[in-house]
């Protein structure tokens, strides 16, 4: 069936062709990417009452960022960082499409969507694993044996299985464009982009450039997924119009076929597993 075109092959074709992937298995990314938000929030820390660093009854209010600051800073951070890593993982992708796999179906609220967002972190935790299990025993346990420098190197390591990641998911699916888009907005000369490695890209160029190649392969399989049902509804209407039951709505109709449909394929296999085939690993 016409669900099965949700298979795990790339999307797209490079534009200009992929950096060479030197560079990208030191944990030194780039000289001149300047932000540690590990640093910032030791920082920030330190200026709170009570943590060591902070000030307390008559002691002179330390220089640098107010209290207020520091706490707004930290909260923000705090808040955001959910955010960031969904946003830097393989969640994204999964939920898109079984989001548009609920409206082909045309079934409102069912699944419901914690039921959804449930079944899309679960299989974006299975997906990450390995990268997760990277990033503890290259810069978590270092840390805790006391064999890693300063916050700086802390940084470093543990920020690379995840560009490392990123960069795969955009050469298994050839979506380079929204990658060059990106550098020759920040200035950077793709002219030859042979020469460019993977250490060339600044983490806050590689995420967007991420995101918007996970929005491309998102939607390409939900255009896959979207097409049997769309032909069941355009055949339910046109029996519907050629009995003069123009009143009736189709999509009353075409609900129960969808479902059988559905079930008979074993759509939900093919969903999900096309989903995890899709990434690289």
């Amino acid at each position: 069936m016409a669900l099965g075109l949700c298979v795990p092959h790339a999307s797209g074709q490079a534009v200009y062709g992929p950096p060479t992937p030197g560079g990208a298995t030191g944990p030194g990314v780039r000289a001149t990417e300047a932000f540690n938000p590990l640093a910032m929030l030791d920082q920030v820390g330190e200026t709170l009452p009570g943590t060591g660093g902070g000030f307390s009854g008559d002691e002179d209010r330390p220089s640098g960022i107010s209290t207020a600051m520091s706490v707004m800073v930290l909260l923000t951070v705090v808040a955001l960082a959910p955010s960031i890593m969904l946003m830097t993982t393989c969640f994204m992708r999964i939920m898109i499409v079984l989001a548009l796999l609920r409206q082909a179906i045309g079934a409102a609220s069912i699944p419901p969507p914690q039921v959804l967002t449930s079944l899309a972190l679960f299989m974006a935790l299975m997906v990450m694993t390995p990268t997760l299990e990277r990033l503890w025993d290259e810069a978590v346990v270092p840390y805790q044996r006391g064999e890693v420098a300063d916050y700086d190197d802390l940084w470093a390591r543990a920020r690379q299985p995840m560009r490392d990641f990123m960069f795969n998911q955009i050469e298994v699916t050839g979506n380079w464009s929204s990658l060059y888009m990106v550098l020759e907005y920040q200035g950077v000369d793709i002219s030859d982009p042979s020469k460019l490695t993977r250490a060339d890209v600044s983490t806050p160029a590689l995420i967007p450039a991420y995101m918007l190649s996970e929005l491309k392969t998102a939607f390409v399989m939900g255009f896959k997924v979207y097409l049997p049902f769309l032909v069941i509804d355009m055949v339910i209407a046109s029996l519907l119009i050629s009995m003069s039951m123009m009143m009736l709505p189709p999509v009353l109709i075409s609900l129960p076929f969808k479902l059988l449909l559905f079930v008979l394929v074993d759509g939900w296999s093919l969903v999900v597993g096309g989903l995890l085939y899709s990434f690289a690993p």
